[in-house]
């Protein structure tokens, strides 16, 4: 099908937020195969120790890297993708030697650390939906969690639950063994105990470093938490669509849908509040006494309303993508309200509880804004913007862009709104600027880094890992960083090289979106080149799952709306030239899958 075409034709001197987005990603290029060369082995294997026991591990091994091939879907270089794609092969042959992998995915764990390790993953499909290896792996991966493989029974079809908490390629772990957390130990001796009442602790800290309370721990763990289900098995959601995305196939979307309304009924019969532990025959707090809280990785440990809120805001997104109906996120809406309901103000800052124990609500802290936000960026709805106004620190916090960043890349997620609704108009500057310089102190720590392998642990490397794409995908894509924990690319635009025929922007484009709203975009693009001739496939959706309306060159001698129908738009960039594009759109228009336009 012809695509419509946009011809850029103002020339005008590159703007300062457009130098410095391609300094960045140049910057990025440069680093990152620098940082691969300190700390592997030509065959991509960490230089690290012979030996690692216990569960835990693994995940960390794929987030060193996991956002390389999201990079190069920005405009990376397609270099850093082919070594994203042996990276990926290095770490899956490192710690099946190890023990935590087998059959290429994490044998048993939680669904926090699968979600972080399996976003890599999901990126594969958004870099090349011509990969029929990665195809088979996700739907390979999928039955895993559908009950459709024998070696591994993680699901119950019948209850529509997982089995365990523990779930992976060997099935449910249903029995924590000694070594199982091994490596966690002294990490979680400084969280509250998961249950009041083990035997010999007194107060909320248990010190798992103690054999005889690692004992205990363990014997209530196999008791009361590892036989059912909990929210946080809803991030497998994005595992399945992500075959899906890949496939079409209606098994998939049916499962998520299945899935997710199976935890609707059960906060509905829970009063409105979602349950954080499901018994094995399918009750709430069948293994806890009756309780609904107390769960693994639920209300009381060992984050508290983390773990409630964000699966079901990444479970309630996916089912958006996959049907259009936003009254999904209806489901995470609820659960947020009801925590703002209990919350004070103090110093400026909003204090919610982030647990719940026998003795009640607790933990009062500020919340994160990251959750509303994501809500409020899909649906623009007026009605998810005013929640946003009950939060004070809009006006103070929201604004600042610090230094460093997040686990996730995602720190800045406040700041991007208040930029997109035309608070901060430097932001662009500001964010680019702070990143470089991130990436510059990362490299500094790699060049002194001199301590000894033996002693890392298996956070050493994603914590030095250069790339980083929180301001690319704000200001380029129109939304902020995904949900780190496995949640999938909702973006508003995404970009193809027309000329070299990958996904990402060209070399010496820059893109910069302005504003968002329910009905479209506004975006500027620019060609930095004053020798060559850059040609921009605009999609709109990271799977194609809006569709342009129309198109206006602001500016431009033909500044009259073009109608598009359909996901994608080329811009041709003449050399130094510049167009700014009002883009309207049909959000959740068509049907969602990885896929390529026709060149």
């Amino acid at each position: 099908m012809q695509l419509v075409t946009i011809t850029a034709d103002r020339s005008v001197p590159p703007p300062a937020w457009a130098l410095a987005q391609r300094r960045l990603i140049d910057t990025m290029n440069a680093a990152a195969p620098a940082y691969q060369q300190r700390y592997t082995h030509s065959d991509g294997t960490f230089v690290w120790r012979q030996e690692w026991p216990g569960m835990d591990g693994s995940d960390d091994g794929y987030e060193s890297y996991h956002n390389w091939p999201l990079f190069y879907l920005l405009g990376g270089a397609e270099d850093l993708y082919r070594r994203s794609r042996m990276l990926w092969e290095a770490v899956t042959r490192q710690f099946t030697a190890y023990g935590q992998v087998w059959r290429e995915f994490d044998a048993f764990y939680d669904w926090m650390h699968h979600g972080e390790s399996s976003i890599y993953l999901y990126y594969f499909g958004l870099a090349d939906p011509r990969d029929q290896l990665h195809r088979a792996r996700a739907q390979r991966f999928a039955r895993m969690y559908m009950g459709l493989d024998p070696a591994a029974p993680n699901y119950d079809p019948s209850r529509r639950m997982m089995r365990s908490p523990i779930t992976g390629s060997r099935g449910p772990r249903l029995v924590n063994e000694w070594d199982d957390w091994a490596t966690h130990r002294a990490i979680l001796a400084a969280y509250p105990a998961p249950f009041e009442d083990v035997p010999g602790v007194d107060g909320p800290i248990a010190d798992w470093n103690d054999d005889r309370v690692y004992g205990e721990i363990l014997r209530l763990l196999n008791e009361r938490q590892m036989r059912g289900d909990v929210p946080l098995n809803l991030t497998s959601t994005s595992l399945i669509t992500h075959a899906y995305l890949w496939t079409g196939e209606t098994q998939y979307k049916q499962w998520v849908l299945d899935y997710l309304a199976a935890w609707a009924d059960r906060i509905a019969a829970n009063g409105g509040r979602c349950p954080d532990n499901i018994g094995p025959n399918g009750a709430i707090g069948e293994l806890m006494d009756g309780k609904w809280w107390g769960g693994y990785y639920g209300w009381r440990w060992p984050h508290g309303f983390m773990s409630i809120i964000q699966p079901l805001t990444i479970a309630a997104m996916n089912a958006v993508l996959l049907t259009g109906d936003l009254s999904y996120l209806d489901i995470p809406r609820a659960q947020l309200d009801l925590q703002l309901d209990l919350g004070r103000v103090e110093d400026g800052k909003l204090l919610v509880p982030h647990r719940y124990t026998d003795a009640g609500w607790t933990a009062y802290r500020p919340l994160s804004a990251e959750y509303a936000l994501q809500i409020w960026q899909m649906s623009q709805s007026e009605a998810d913007a005013a929640r946003l106004e009950r939060f004070p620190e809009r006006t103070t916090a929201w604004r600042e862009v610090r230094a460093g960043r997040g686990k996730g890349d995602d720190i800045h997620i406040a700041p991007w709104y208040c930029y997109v609704r035309g608070e901060l108009p430097d932001y662009p500057q500001h964010i680019l600027d702070a990143q470089w310089a991130e990436v510059l102190r990362r490299m500094d720590k790699i060049r002194a880094d001199d301590t000894d392998p033996e002693e890392w642990d298996v956070h050493h490397w994603q914590d030095l890992n250069p790339v980083h794409t929180e301001a690319l995908i704000q200001l380029t894509c129109g939304a902020p960083q995904i949900i780190y924990h496995g949640g999938l690319l909702h973006v508003r635009l995404c970009y193809h090289d027309a000329l070299a025929r990958r996904p990402g922007l060209p070399p010496d484009v820059a893109a910069l979106v302005h504003r968002i709203d329910a009905d479209g975009v506004d975006l500027t693009l620019t060609n930095l080149s004053v020798l060559d001739e850059r040609v921009v496939i605009v999609q709109a959706g990271a799977f194609g799952e809006h569709h342009f309306r129309s198109v206006t060159a602001h500016g431009s001698v033909d500044a009259v709306p073009h109608a598009v129908d359909g996901p994608y738009l080329r811009v041709v960039l003449p050399p130094g030239r510049t167009t700014d594009l009002r883009l309207a759109m049909r959000r959740y228009a068509g049907s969602p899958g990885y896929r390529q336009p026709s060149w």
